[in-house]
């Protein structure tokens, strides 16, 4: 039994260590490789961390005009929404 619960501890574990990259596996899908944008979707990678979370807060609160970005954040938890601006913000 123990055998069998260790690898998913294990698993856990590493994910749990790491949200920052899961969060951003999602934003990526719109926002292109690496948060550099794609199309007529803004780049993420490179903003200001504030602007972000502005950005962020505007979109929960339905006082950004967006077609499903106010739909998406109200989707990750505030642990979620900073992991990704950091992430994000750092990145050059």
């Amino acid at each position: 039994m123990i055998r069998a619960i260790l690898p998913l501890v294990l698993l856990t574990t590493a994910a749990a260590a790491q949200p920052t990259s899961n969060v951003a596996e999602g934003c990526v899908a719109c926002h292109g490789p690496r948060g550099a944008g794609s199309g007529s979707v803004p780049p993420l990678a490179g903003r200001d961390a504030a602007e972000l979370a502005a950005a962020m807060a505007a979109f929960r609160a339905n006082e950004r005009p967006a077609t499903i970005m106010n739909r998406i954040a109200r989707g990750y938890t505030e642990a979620e929404i900073a992991a990704a601006i950091a992430y994000f913000s750092e990145l050059r």
